[in-house]
């Protein structure tokens, strides 16, 4: 249940189609499905405008199409999954419509939106390594409804390549900088960008980078304002966050 479902039964209070006890009782629905090994929020949505996310690393194949399976009984139009391996991918597709992306590990159950966000979403990359990371953001916000323009491997070591995206960059309402190695581009893209700056920092590097501690700190030191730095490698974080700043 989202905060459209809660309009719905208000309204057919509001027309009579429904009494007040009838959406009383609506209401009052079991807050969260018992699966046994998972409970699935189901007001998730109605308190954070987003359904819940199936994470995929750790869960058995069959309990990740199982949550799923149940959460599009309950009416979820898309269910995203993050870190789905391919083998998960495969069980889940033999009952229900999924779309996979195994660059990114994330799978899309149902049907990818219209976008409803004000503006658009650049999601840039520094190189052609992070686009599993890359990928898993820029999916992420397309399923919660937004307008998503990628940038792959226009990183510093060649800063033309960013500049010849200025367009983009200029006309974004939120940006995703995702780098790995020493993550300059985000201090990059925050000194030329008027509108808020996620930075991801990857795991990507040799070894000093230590795993993408090098870019966290890095880019939790930038210079640019309007930068703000969600942990490494997490893609996923990035895009809600994007998305919840490019609907309000």
């Amino acid at each position: 249940m989202d905060q459209q479902d809660v309009r719905g039964i208000l309204e057919d209070v509001r027309t009579g189609a429904r009494t007040v006890d009838q959406a009383v009782l609506a209401l009052k629905m079991e807050p969260f499905k018992d699966l046994g090994f998972a409970k699935i929020d189901r007001h998730r949505g109605l308190r954070q405008g987003a359904a819940e996310v199936i994470y995929g690393a750790g869960k058995t194949p069959e309990q990740i199409r199982d949550i799923a399976a149940s959460m599009r009984k309950d009416g979820e139009a898309a269910v995203l999954i993050t870190r789905m391996s391919r083998e998960a991918a495969e069980v889940v597709a033999k009952t229900l419509p999924l779309e996979y992306n195994e660059t990114g590990r994330v799978g899309i159950v149902g049907g990818m939106p219209e976008p409803t966000g004000a503006g658009k979403i650049v999601v840039a990359t520094g190189g052609t390594s992070d686009m599993p990371v890359a990928e898993e953001a820029a999916l992420t916000a397309q399923v919660l409804g937004n307008q998503v323009v990628r940038l792959y491997d226009v990183g510093v070591a060649g800063l033309h390549r960013t500049l010849a995206h200025l367009e983009d960059i200029m006309s974004a309402r939120v940006i995703i900088a995702i780098a790995g190695m020493e993550g300059a581009l985000a201090s990059v893209i925050g000194g030329l960008a008027d509108c808020p700056v996620i930075a991801v920092p990857t795991s990507v590097g040799y070894g000093a980078s230590f795993g993408g501690l090098s870019a966290l700190l890095s880019m939790l030191n930038s210079c640019a304002s309007g930068v703000s730095v969600v942990n490494i490698d997490n893609g996923f974080g990035a895009g809600y966050l994007a998305s919840m700043i490019n609907h309000l």
